[in-house]
């Protein structure tokens, strides 16, 4: 199966379909300038190193060795509002995370597009046929609850695009929860915040005499942690928008 597609940049303006190449797992494709030293995928133009790098397939993912000796490439991820990496010059095998990217080969002045999509997604199929308790999950959160309304108000900005946008604030998320929510407050609000800080262990529970330190930046913190993690999804937005739910906080 294949896992890994690569599509060249283009040789010119007017040349937007480019022949896709296509590598399953342990496949590599050499790219560069030259066309006397065994390069799979020859790119044209001066700028460019005659053996400029290699990409090879490992099952879901890729990476990315760089074999010029001056260059910095940059793999963005062209989904996420300005994420990308850097591989420098002479690093191999730098594993790349995004399912899709796109090379940027700095060449005289130009900045050359290599895209590469990763679609294979290889998943656990369960823990049936193993003996034992089965795993305690590491955040236990509950999609139908109040809390979990106000942590997606809290991390919709940056769900929504804008990964450095600033936080909304106490009196913001309220209005955001209004339609759903029509009792919302300033005061159940702030509960719900100080509530995922300990659910979500990043304040000691009421239950022990530590209180840990004072936690600046907490809305920061919870965000980051949800985003991290995938606590919080774009899909789970709707939430914000669905009527409220009877349950507890």
């Amino acid at each position: 199966m294949y896992s890994i597609i690569v599509v060249p940049p283009p040789t010119t303006e007017d040349d937007p379909n480019r022949t896709q190449r296509r590598l399953a797992p342990g496949e590599r494709l050499i790219f560069g300038r030259s066309t006397r030293d065994a390069n799979d995928l020859i790119v044209p133009h001066d700028g460019v190193s005659r053996r400029a790098g290699v990409i090879s397939a490992q099952g879901a993912f890729w990476t990315l060795s760089n074999l010029s000796g001056g260059q910095t490439y940059v793999v963005e991820n062209p989904e996420g509002a300005g994420e990308h990496i850097k591989v420098g010059p002479g690093r191999l095998d730098a594993p790349v995370p995004f399912e899709f990217s796109r090379i940027v080969l700095p060449a005289a002045g130009d900045l050359l597009p290599i895209e590469v999509w990763a679609p294979r997604h290889d998943y656990l199929r369960g823990e049936e046929s193993l003996d034992g308790d089965t795993t305690t999950p590491a955040f236990s959160v509950d999609r139908t609850k109040r809390y979990f309304a106000v942590l997606a108000a809290l991390c919709e900005p940056r769900l929504r695009g804008e990964p450095h946008a600033p936080l909304p604030t106490v009196e913001q998320v309220v209005e955001r929860l209004r339609p759903a929510w029509p009792a919302a407050s300033r005061t159940s609000v702030q509960w719900n915040i100080d509530y995922l800080a300990v659910k979500l262990r990043l304040k000691p529970g009421p239950d022990t005499a530590d209180t840990g330190p004072r936690l600046n930046g907490k809305k920061e913190s919870l965000v980051s942690l949800a985003l991290r993690f995938d606590l919080v999804r774009e899909d789970d937005l709707v939430v914000l928008a669905a009527p409220a739910t009877r349950g507890t906080r």
